[in-house]
């Protein structure tokens, strides 16, 4: 076996990455479930931030602590139209991502980022939930910058 063989290195003697390895007929890589499943939870957790805004905006008791327990000290109308803003926002980044649109990718990113920082300023609030959104928005944003190239605008 030649040296090049062995260090996976490409036919032309340059390294390359082995996710390419699983393109179907279509030319579209395996790996491009994952910018589906980034752009499906950015819609669901669009959904959760704007179900979120919702409680704070009509039921601001439901919440653990009061506005002085919060992180940054606001009312919770404040923290409502926040969340409701921003998840609509997010469902729109997941649903430009789903349809394979190239400015969702470059705006995806730090939209989930944006939502993961909310989400710790939330967390006093509403400690398990956030910490879900913010471990959703982690995997959001990986599977973008990793795989994001993989769906193509058509």
């Amino acid at each position: 076996m030649s040296e090049s063989s062995q260090s996976g290195a490409g036919a032309s003697g340059s390294p390359e990455t082995d996710y390419r390895q699983n393109v179907t007929s279509t030319g579209m890589s395996g790996w491009v479930g994952w910018v589906a499943f980034a752009g499906i939870m950015m819609v669901i957790l669009g959904s959760f931030h704007v179900i979120d805004g919702l409680i704070a905006l009509f039921q601001d008791e439901y919440f653990l602590v009061g506005k002085s327990g919060l992180t940054v000290h606001v009312d919770y109308t404040v923290w409502g139209w926040v969340h409701l803003i921003g998840g609509v926002i997010v469902i729109a980044a997941g649903v430009g991502l789903l349809s394979g649109k190239v400015w969702a990718r470059f705006i995806a990113v730090p939209i989930a980022m944006f939502s993961a920082i909310v989400n710790i300023a939330f967390l006093s609030a509403y400690p398990i939930w956030s910490t879900i959104m913010i471990t959703i928005d982690i995997l959001v944003i990986w599977a973008i910058t990793v795989h994001g190239g993989e769906l193509r605008e058509a």
